[in-house]
């Protein structure tokens, strides 16, 4: 029957702004040098890889991560600026996370990511730790 064609489960493409060294979420959005990106098919990741941001900064990470076809974003700390450079993209995004980048995205995959929506960088350019919010029900350290 034509119209019983079976489809394929959508995938789905998770960014991380990435800390290389530790295989952590990298805490400062605007300010990362790689995004480590998860395909991820019937609730499952299939493969891995990072991708270098090349210098780009706050609004035209949006971009970049638009370009590649990514869902949704795992993240610490970013600005009003950025948050809506990525709601305009169409791109879901969780801030407020901290540690293993491959737990955090398999806590979303299972629904057990603890995010904080409010968490946002406030500083004028500088990196420094702390830039992530703790009003969220576990204080911002699930993962840290």
């Amino acid at each position: 029957c034509p119209c019983s064609e079976k489809r394929r489960p959508k995938l789905t493409r998770i960014a991380v702004p990435y800390e290389e060294k530790d295989n952590s979420v990298f805490q400062h959005f605007g300010h990362t040098g790689h995004f480590k990106i998860y395909d991820v098919e019937s609730g499952r990741v299939t493969i891995t890889y990072v991708v270098n941001t090349n210098g780009s900064g706050h609004g035209a990470l949006a971009d970049v991560l638009k370009k590649i076809k990514v869902n949704a974003l795992i993240c610490g700390g970013m600005g009003d600026g950025a948050k809506r450079a990525l709601s305009e993209a169409g791109i879901e995004f969780y801030a407020g996370v901290k540690g293993d980048a491959d737990k955090a995205v398999a806590d979303y995959l299972s629904g057990t990511l603890c995010y904080t929506p409010g968490a946002t960088c406030e500083h004028s350019g500088e990196h420094h730790d702390g830039c992530h919010g703790d009003d969220s029900p576990c204080g911002g350290n699930c993962h840290g």
